[in-house]
């Protein structure tokens, strides 16, 4: 049982706020560590599924693009109709890369929680010492 706070010495308030540091320190990191699992999992299904359905979607494409220069043919040159789809297949493409390269940005995938807390903790620290 320890003595009321105001009879308490110097030594074992010093005591007291390191052994409460230390476990904040050592939840700190336990919490850091479950929200980094938390978010390679995040980017892991998110790859998985961008994989797959870009597959998907690029043998669809495939099919459908060749569609539309067989119908384009009927009207003008094959190798017009062909440049014609390809090059809006690509400005296309281009702007889907542009979509999913700002989605991975470092700013969506940074540990917001932990961070938070940390900066929490500080003010803590700072207003105990």
């Amino acid at each position: 049982m320890q003595p009321p706070k105001q009879e308490r010495s110097l030594m074992e308030l010093f005591t007291d706020l390191t052994q409460n540091t230390s476990e904040l320190v050592r939840q700190e990191i336990a919490l850091a560590k479950a929200e980094a699992s938390e978010k390679m999992s995040q980017v892991g299904s998110a790859v998985a599924s961008l994989a797959v359905g870009g597959l998907l979607a690029f043998a669809g494409l495939l099919i459908l693009l060749q569609a539309l220069v067989v119908g384009l043919a009927e009207f003008m040159e094959g190798w017009l109709a062909s440049l014609i789809v390809g090059g809006l297949v690509a400005l296309i493409g281009i702007g889907l890369l542009q979509a999913g390269r700002s989605a991975l940005k470092a700013q969506n995938l940074s540990p917001r929680r932990t961070t938070e807390s940390l900066r929490r903790d500080k003010d803590m620290v700072k207003e105990q010492m």
